[in-house]
């Protein structure tokens, strides 16, 4: 289920972003650690978490996910192990919230571009979602909501 669309403005998000480049058949081995380990270092920085957790594509290359998995902090981190700092950008973004199971992202992304283009507008190569929901919280996958980000040009 998607939310209307809307058009905002959004602020650059300084973020504590491990960059993976991955077969996306490969996705579910490598997100989860990957959250947990930015979580970590954020908070163990005194820095964060201070917003969801998002996953910043650069590109949709067939069978391939080129993205940086990552948490909002609130002031620079000092990079340890695989984690950096980076920043989800500034950007004009199309917006809507899906609300059900990530198995059904795919699909969600397909129809909200499907939006974004019956509108007339055109896209960056670039997009990003942000995870509303916390699944150890929140135990019906049916109820997850993930608001999904698409700059334009």
């Amino acid at each position: 289920m998607l939310a209307p669309l809307a058009i905002v403005q959004t602020e650059a998000q300084p973020a504590a972003v491990i960059h993976i480049t991955v077969a996306r058949d490969k996705i579910q081995e490598v997100m989860g650690p990957a959250i947990m380990e930015t979580m970590a270092a954020a908070s163990a920085q005194g820095i964060g978490p201070i917003g969801p957790v998002f996953a910043h594509h650069f590109g949709m290359t067939p069978g391939v996910f080129n993205f940086e998995v990552g948490v909002p902090i609130s002031s620079p981190m000092t990079s340890v192990g695989r984690v950096k700092q980076s920043e989800l950008p500034a950007a004009k973004v199309a917006r809507t919230l899906y609300t059900g199971p990530y198995e059904g992202l795919g699909d969600a992304w397909s129809n909200f571009i499907d939006m974004i283009e019956a509108q007339g507008l055109t896209r960056a190569p670039n997009l990003w979602e942000r995870y509303l929901t916390d699944p150890s919280t929140t135990p019906n996958p049916a109820d997850y909501q993930t608001e999904l980000n698409h700059p334009l040009l």
